[in-house]
């Protein structure tokens, strides 16, 4: 059995644990999915739409906001009382906190970043990227069940996510939860925080390169994401100079994202670049090197000057609207 460990934030769903359901869905076995917090009835019945063998919630007082120790508490009860062979989750920033210290009580390793599974010698392996993506390696887990693994954003979609014929088997999880022996204090966010972007949960981005050429030029692009309705995001020279924000950068050094629609304006396609975004649906290039990398992974290319393509791009959108 594979169990998948969702995340959710006052009820709402994170998109990327419907990605790793699909990842857990293509690894040949049953599988459940866990998840934590208080209140979760709606969010039970949403994941019970899925085709999966059971839907767990742990819910608890002190799991109404999420702390490290709490989590790593309950879902190693989860975890030791269901006794699946797999346990997944998807590697977002509250995963990457917990989720060793979860493997680490129980006795296990983590195999973290995971782009794909198959089926090597009739064994499951797990396929991750290394080297900044310039190389992938096939991991094949060794030692005793259950196997830990964290999956990509933007990996797996979530419209290949295959449907139950009826709802899934909701249960209630009877957590045993010793208060005292969570450590940290829930505070507010910071300020800063409220204006923090989370490009995850984009379903339209549009990104801006070296071919921008100045700062001035962001609001030409800006202007292009407001009539998309799309975020507005940069590769790192763009955030490093100071034109965005670093809470804009898409990359290996800042956010990973699997948007339907990713529109790269002046973008040249580095390496560094690509691992950020390559999960997108659609990927729409502007450049105008026909040579540029960006092109490789690209859907739709358009060779040209983004000071005339996207005004043209604008102009149309408006007269659409």
């Amino acid at each position: 059995m594979v169990l998948v460990i969702a995340e959710q934030r006052d009820g709402v769903l994170n998109k990327t644990s419907w990605e790793t359901i699909v990842a857990a869905q293509q690894m040949g076995q049953p599988v459940q999915v866990a998840v934590a917090g208080v209140d979760l009835q709606a969010l039970a019945a949403e994941l019970a739409a899925a085709d999966l063998e059971a839907v767990l919630t742990v819910e608890h007082p002190a799991l109404s906001s999420y702390t490290p120790d709490g989590f790593v508490t309950a879902f190693a009860a989860v975890v030791t009382s269901e006794a699946p062979e797999y346990v997944v989750l998807s590697h977002t920033y509250q995963t990457r906190e917990f989720a060793p210290r979860l493997a680490a009580r129980l006795g296990r390793s983590l195999i973290t970043d995971c782009v794909a599974t198959k089926t090597r010698e009739d064994r499951l392996t797990f396929v991750r990227p290394m080297f900044q993506g310039k190389f992938v390696a096939d991991v094949v887990p060794t030692g005793p069940a259950p196997y830990f693994a964290s999956f990509q954003i933007g990996a797996f979609r979530p419209d290949a996510l295959s449907r139950g014929s009826s709802p899934a088997a909701i249960r209630s999880y009877p957590l045993e939860l010793d208060v005292s022996a969570i450590r940290q204090t829930v505070e507010l966010p910071f300020q800063e925080a409220k204006q923090a972007i989370d490009l995850t949960q984009a379903e339209r981005i549009v990104a801006v390169g070296r071919g921008i050429k100045g700062e001035e030029h962001i609001a030409l692009a800006e202007k292009l994401a407001a009539a998309l309705g799309a975020e507005i995001a940069a590769s790192r020279p763009i955030c490093d100079s100071g034109w965005l924000p670093m809470d804009r950068q898409v990359g290996s050094s800042g956010q990973t994202v699997s948007p339907k629609l990713y529109l790269a304006l002046g973008i040249s396609g580095a390496i560094q670049h690509l691992v950020g975004m390559k999960g997108a649906r659609t990927i729409v290039a502007v450049n105008k090197d026909a040579d540029a990398p960006i092109f490789e992974v690209a859907d739709f290319g358009i060779v040209g000057d983004l000071f005339e393509v996207v005004p043209a791009l604008i102009s149309a959108l408006e007269a659409d609207s």
